[in-house]
């Protein structure tokens, strides 16, 4: 028979009042945490797409930093990590969504690409993500203990609990954040390491042409694919190898290079008239010098995008009965339940005029602040009560599925998908439709988007909690704390990345994002906003898109994972398979030899992977921001050896000394997973 959640005992008794939990040092760290792995997250979203969770990897230097240097007991080491996983789940959302305005019709979303817009709209759907769960938890967390697992939520506990008794997982995770930190200076600063090997085939190819392998050999996506397993980074890989060796040779071969430059032309990337260097493109003879780079952004990325808007539809579709059920079941249980019974201290969360005024709040500024878009308070108004509904449907959603499959899997793409949609169709009904409304759709989208994903991370927190014996109320202010302080850093890294390089200056490119990040999903929510709003699509490659979609779906393969790997360059989504493979391969080697399978998420080889992530992704954002500034660009290209090492070894053998460095990182991550 199954327990029932009443009969439960936490780690630390309801009734034990002498353990310390919402103390400064904690919410210091904790908040510390959030900035370091907030801008890490946007770093990795705005390359690869991708994001892991912090909860556990904060969890376990909480313990090595907290517990061993500190003194701090279990429940301030969940402070530590429930405030430092908010900037992580903040900083996805915001990514996901927010550079979308960089991409609405004829640049009318640009300038709401600022610093403060980000800021507020960050904060506020962060806000909104944990003021929300605030009614949902005892419904989700507690009388659903034995039904909805939360997995990462008890991994986290475990880590707590596991360090309170003397367990030591820390010692693997600060190896791999030096080795990242290592490679990433030999790579980024020294050019020891070729950042990206390449091989390509010429345009005049008679067997493929213009087709391209090549990959960006980095810490972060090695330990990145491992985390993921093989299955995914299969089909992610699975995507890149039809766009790069099947749909770029073929198109290459049968679409003339004026048709492509006329395509680049109408989405504002060339001018056929004039030299670009960004494609290699010569208006006397007509060609281009990177011809795959000119056929990949002309249709490719389109295609994609179309893709990954029908795998958002799909996955949608697959999760509504779940979504229809989960609403209602939350809203059942928070009319039925017993006010008359005395709160426990683990039972005791923040008031519901918290809830109420805050969301009252989160209304009125937005109707008044004159950095979020709208034409008047009225429409502000609007935005900002559709921004509430949307939030209190999709983050009940997003808190019971993340109960059931994790975090890691929750279709944050399909709910913003579906959210974009339903405010679209409320624009069109008021006859708000043009290029006009576009920011102002994108804001209720990326509202919702930042909301669920916060929610997501924030069921999976107060689950550790309620296992561990923590108290809601300060779980949900350090929530509050860990939003706004990681989302004044997640601006900043955003603005910061998004300056280009002087490269990029040179060749006319205004903003990084979109070149140097690829921004997927931000990109796709622009797409889907213009296509409703401003009727402003190539119709043609987004149906191609939807349409592999569907038929990966009917192969009964994840159809996002494939889309995401179709739009992502095969630059990317190469080495995060080496990853994904790597893990393969010590899972065979453990059952070969009878042992059992790694933990995914406590195993070494797991710790040893978020250590890579973490460390070449904090690696990133500094050298990032290092180069965006003429100030210390120059000085820090003088460290560079790659001229020496390419003049030695050419430029076939600095590729094949990259290779080999990465498949060294591979060899001591392989070692340390299979370490007793």
């Amino acid at each position: 028979m199954a327990q029932s959640f009443t009969e439960f005992k936490p780690y630390v008794a309801s009734d034990d009042h002498s353990v310390k939990e919402f103390t400064v040092r904690a919410v210091v760290l904790g908040a510390l945490f959030g900035i370091l792995f907030g801008a890490a997250t946007v770093y990795l979203a705005l390359k690869a797409g991708l994001t892991v969770s912090a909860s556990i990897p904060i969890a376990v230097l909480a313990i090595s930093l907290g517990r061993k240097f500190l003194g701090t007991t279990i429940l301030e080491n969940n402070i530590i990590q429930t405030t430092g996983s908010a900037g992580e789940s903040v900083a996805a959302g915001v990514v996901f969504t927010l550079p979308a305005f960089l991409f609405l019709s004829d640049g009318i979303g640009k300038g709401y690409f600022n610093y403060w817009t980000i800021l507020m709209l960050a904060i506020f759907g962060g806000i909104l993500g944990v003021l929300m769960m605030i009614p949902l938890r005892r419904s989700l967390i507690v009388k659903e203990h034995d039904n909805l697992p939360y997995p990462e939520g008890t991994a986290c506990a475990q880590v707590l609990i596991a360090g309170e008794k003397g367990g030591d997982f820390a010692k693997t995770a600060y190896q791999g954040l030096g080795f990242a930190f290592v490679y990433a200076i030999l790579q980024k600063v020294l050019h020891v390491i070729a950042e990206m090997p390449k091989f390509a085939t010429a345009a005049a190819n008679k067997y493929l042409p213009a087709a391209v392998v090549s990959g960006e050999v980095t810490p972060e996506y090695l330990g990145v694919g491992y985390i993921i397993g093989p299955r995914i980074a299969g089909v992610l890989v699975a995507g890149g190898v039809l766009a790069w060796l099947g749909l770029i040779p073929l198109l290459a071969t049968l679409v003339p290079a004026d048709t492509i430059a006329a395509q680049l032309a109408k989405l504002g990337m060339l001018d056929p008239a004039v030299a670009n260097a960004r494609f290699g493109w010569d208006p006397t003879t007509h060609t281009f010098g990177k011809l795959a780079d000119a056929v990949y952004r002309a249709y490719v990325r389109q295609i994609g995008a179309g893709a990954v808007a029908g795998a958002g539809f799909i996955t949608l579709f697959k999760t509504m009965p779940t979504i229809i059920s989960s609403f209602r079941e939350s809203l059942a249980d928070m009319r039925n339940r017993d006010k008359s019974t005395a709160v426990a201290r683990t039972e005791n969360d923040l008031p519901m005029t918290v809830v109420g005024f805050g969301a009252l709040g989160l209304i009125l500024l937005m109707a008044i602040l004159p950095n979020i878009p709208g034409d008047s308070i009225l429409s502000k108004l609007l935005i900002g009560v559709l921004v509430i509904v949307f939030g209190f449907f999709f983050v009940t959603v997003s808190s019971r599925i993340v109960g059931i499959i994790g975090s890691s899997n929750n279709p944050i793409s399909g709910m913003t998908i579906a959210t974009i949609m339903g405010t679209a169709l409320v624009f069109i009904g008021v006859g708000w439709t043009g290029k006009y409304y576009e920011p102002m759709a994108l804001v209720v989208g990326s509202m919702i988007c930042i909301a669920a994903a916060n929610a997501g991370a924030t069921s999976q927190d107060l689950k550790t909690g309620y296992l561990v014996g923590a108290t809601p109320k300060y779980q949900q202010l350090a929530l509050f704390i860990g939003v706004i302080v990681s989302t004044l850093v997640i601006g900043f890294t955003v603005q910061f990345l998004d300056n280009p390089t002087a490269e990029m200056r040179a060749a006319g490119i205004e903003h990084a994002i979109g070149e140097k990040f690829n921004a997927p999903q931000a990109t796709l929510m622009a797409t889907l906003i213009k296509g409703l709003l401003s009727f402003n699509l190539d119709w043609q490659f987004v149906l191609v898109g939807l349409f592999i979609s569907i038929t990966m779906e009917l192969c009964a393969v994840k159809s996002l994972s494939f889309a995401v790997g179709l739009y992502l360059p095969l630059a990317t989504t190469l080495p995060i398979y080496a990853g994904g493979a790597l893990r393969g391969l010590t899972d065979w080697m453990a059952k070969r030899k009878g042992e059992a399978e790694e933990d995914s998420d406590l195993g070494k080889g797991s710790l040893f992977a978020t250590g890579l992530v973490a460390g070449g992704a904090l690696a990133g954002v500094v050298v990032a921001m290092l180069q965006a500034s003429d100030v210390t660009a120059k000085p820090l290209e003088g460290f560079s050896l790659e001229h020496i090492l390419t003049g030695s070894l050419g430029d076939g053998g600095y590729n094949a000394l990259g290779v080999l460095f990465f498949a060294t990182l591979a060899f001591f991550l392989l070692r340390a997973a299979r370490k007793k």
